[in-house]
C-alpha cells in the first residue's frame, strides 16, 4: 500500500444520515402481486381461455419475478393460453428472459403457452442470441397471436 493510499484509507468517511418517510399503497388485487416501480402488467383483454398481457416498463432483477408470478397466476386463473403484448417494455435484461423461462416452464408443465408479441428489434436480438426465439412463438399483433 502506497503512503497515499494508507493516509486515504485511514480518514473516515463522511457522516451519511437517513431519514424515512411511511408510503401507503393503494389497494390491489387479493390474488396479484404487486408490481414494483418500474413495471405495470395489465390484463388487456381476454378472447376465451386466452389472456392478451400487456407488459410496460423495464423487466430486469427488481421486476422479473413480479412477471413470472403474475403470469403464473393469470395461467392458474383459467388462461390456458397467455399473450404476452411486449409492446410497452423498454428494457428487458436477463434476469427478465429467465422469468420469462420459468413461466413458460411452470405453465407448459401444466398444459399452457406462453406467446409473445409486439416485441421490439432489440429484444428480438436477445431472444435470438440466446435461441429463446426458439421457445417463444414472436408475433406482430396480439390480436394476431389470439388466433
Amino acid at each position: 500500500m502506497t503512503k497515499n493510499a494508507a493516509g486515504r484509507a485511514g480518514r473516515p468517511g463522511p457522516e451519511i444520515r437517513c431519514t424515512g418517510t411511511a408510503v401507503l399503497a393503494p389497494p390491489r388485487d387479493a390474488g396479484a402481486p404487486p408490481a414494483p416501480p418500474g413495471l405495470e402488467i395489465d390484463v388487456a383483454r381476454v378472447h376465451g381461455d386466452t389472456a392478451v398481457v400487456a407488459v410496460a416498463g423495464e423487466i430486469d432483477l427488481h421486476t422479473a419475478d413480479t412477471l413470472r408470478a403474475r403470469l403464473v397466476a393469470l395461467h392458474a386463473a383459467g388462461s390456458r393460453r397467455l399473450v404476452v403484448d411486449f409492446a410497452g417494455v423498454v428494457f428487458c435484461d436477463a434476469t427478465g428472459l429467465g422469468a420469462l423461462v420459468a413461466a413458460h416452464n411452470e405453465i407448459s408443465a401444466d398444459g399452457g403457452r406462453i406467446v409473445l408479441a409486439r416485441v421490439r428489434p432489440a429484444q428480438i436480438r436477445l431472444l435470438r442470441i440466446t435461441g429463446l426465439h426458439r421457445l417463444f412463438t414472436l408475433h406482430n399483433d396480439p390480436d394476431e397471436a389470439c388466433v
